[in-house]
């Protein structure tokens, strides 16, 4: 569960980040951030990437889906559920972790705002507040959901670590969702079993497997048979050995004088 401070981490640095940009005063604590006038622009790496300071109502990058409140019960059902699979598959590979730690960071992240910003700066309800939104790129111009775009939407951080949890998935899932494949199964005689069917290779009969490791005992363990040969008279004959007093079964072979 270590995963989980990539999760803390990413959702500190968003929220810090949003307080920078919209500002908050608490005197209790001496803290007076005065932030940005809202709708205002400043460059950050000359014109292609700007600090704009704008709020929405909607899922990242400002994509509208209906009522807040549905928004954030779905939120907070989906931010349970991904914790959970975290803590199910703890012992799994990094990457699936990774992508799932940072998704999970987004989400709570723009929870905090759609949760609490509404009542801590006075404007509406609880579950029902705004995302800050600050990173403004420049690009050109597309079209997504019906709506045509002529520069990216402004996003902050906890879209972005949604963005790169989902961009793991996508570009790694061969690694992340393999699967084993079983190895071969050889026949005593060296031939192959015939492919598996489902992950599984059919069973033989067990009588056959049965035969089969009797009469390979019998014959990696000759002194497990009660037979005897003496090469010096072709007239060999088997006799019962209770007759000589043998104890075991099968039988004795003697010369005939």
């Amino acid at each position: 569960m270590r995963i989980l401070f990539v999760t803390f981490l990413v959702v500190i640095i968003d929220q810090v980040t949003k307080l920078l940009v919209k500002g908050i005063k608490i005197e209790s604590l001496g803290i007076n951030i005065k932030g940005m006038p809202y709708g205002s622009s400043k460059p950050l790496f000359g014109d292609i990437v700007r600090i704009t300071f704008i709020e929405n109502p909607g899922m990242a990058f400002g994509i509208d889906v209906g009522p807040k409140m549905f928004l954030t019960i779905f939120t907070i059902a989906a931010s349970l559920f991904i914790l959970f699979y975290i803590y199910k598959h703890r012992n799994d590979g990094l990457l699936i972790r990774l992508s799932l730690a940072l998704i999970l960071a987004g989400a709570i992240g723009n929870l905090i705002d759609r949760t609490f910003y509404g009542v801590i700066y006075n404007y509406a309800p609880l579950f029902n507040g705004k995302v800050v939104d600050f990173v403004q790129v420049e690009f050109w111009d597309f079209t997504i959901f019906g709506r045509t775009y002529t520069t990216w939407p402004i996003w902050n951080i906890a879209d972005a670590a949604v963005s790169a949890g989902f961009l793991i998935i996508l570009f790694f899932h061969n690694r992340i969702f393999k699967t084993d494949e079983p190895a071969p199964v050889v026949n005593g005689d060296g031939t192959l079993v015939s492919p598996p069917v489902d992950g599984e290779y059919p069973l033989e009969p067990a009588e056959k497997i049965l035969e089969e490791n009797s009469v390979q005992s019998n014959f990696n363990h000759p002194e497990n048979n009660n037979i005897n040969i003496n090469p010096l008279n072709g007239s060999d004959q088997i006799e019962d050995t209770a007759e000589n007093g043998a104890s075991g079964p099968g039988g004795t072979i003697k010369n005939k004088d």
